[in-house]
């Protein structure tokens, strides 16, 4: 009867752990128009390339792109607590600040927002992959190196996964650009993919 008693009590617990293995974990992707595709199918933009490579490599993942075109740093501050509570994600992929550039917004605003984000990712537990932007030489010497630092500045102080400059792989070429010279061409989207995965890759394990 102690023999029942003990496997009664155990199988219960048995029987949930099949369950909790299978509930996927989650990317959350808080982007602007350079990871929402614009102007392209979804399909063939970097995150949803990302998403097919880690359902081969990764199985058990899901991507969650919460990427909106035109978002800035201050748009991404006030979305994240409710993308955060939504997905529930275990990584959060951060590509913000192009657009703070662009509009020629002040660099400590662009770096407080950006540090907010990842402290309220990491805060949920989730791991955290920044993605940085560069900026044309027309903005300014002093600007664009304050822009640029402020990525690496903040990737440094919480100890995070940082790439530096998304479009690092298609920059010199014109013809990885649609014809507004901002936004990458479907062609370009793999070399996104594969320029981002060395360092999302591991939060993955």
């Amino acid at each position: 009867m102690a023999t029942a008693l003990l496997l009664a009590t155990m199988l219960p617990a048995l029987a949930a752990k099949p369950e909790e293995s299978a509930r996927s974990r989650t990317v959350l992707v808080m982007g602007d128009s350079l990871s929402a595709a614009y102007r392209l199918p979804t399909s063939q933009g970097w995150v949803a390339l990302t998403e097919d490579r880690i359902q081969q490599q990764a199985p058990g993942w899901r991507v969650v792109n919460a990427s909106v075109s035109g978002e800035t740093t201050a748009g991404g501050k006030s979305r994240i607590a409710r993308e955060l509570k939504r997905a529930k994600p275990d990584v959060v992929v951060i590509e913000l600040g192009a657009n703070d550039g662009l509009r020629g917004l002040p660099l400590a605003q662009t770096r407080a927002n950006l540090d907010a984000m990842v402290t309220a990712a990491k805060g949920a537990g989730a791991r955290v992959l920044l993605i940085g932007m560069r900026l044309p030489p027309n903005f300014g010497g002093a600007y664009t190196k304050g822009f640029e630092e402020n990525f690496r500045a903040v990737a440094k102080k919480h100890d995070v996964a940082f790439v530096p400059f998304l479009l690092e792989p298609i920059m010199l070429d014109r013809s990885a650009f649609q014809r507004d010279n901002l936004h990458p061409t479907a062609a370009a989207q793999p070399k996104l993919r594969d320029h981002v995965w060395p360092k999302l890759a591991p939060l993955l394990r």
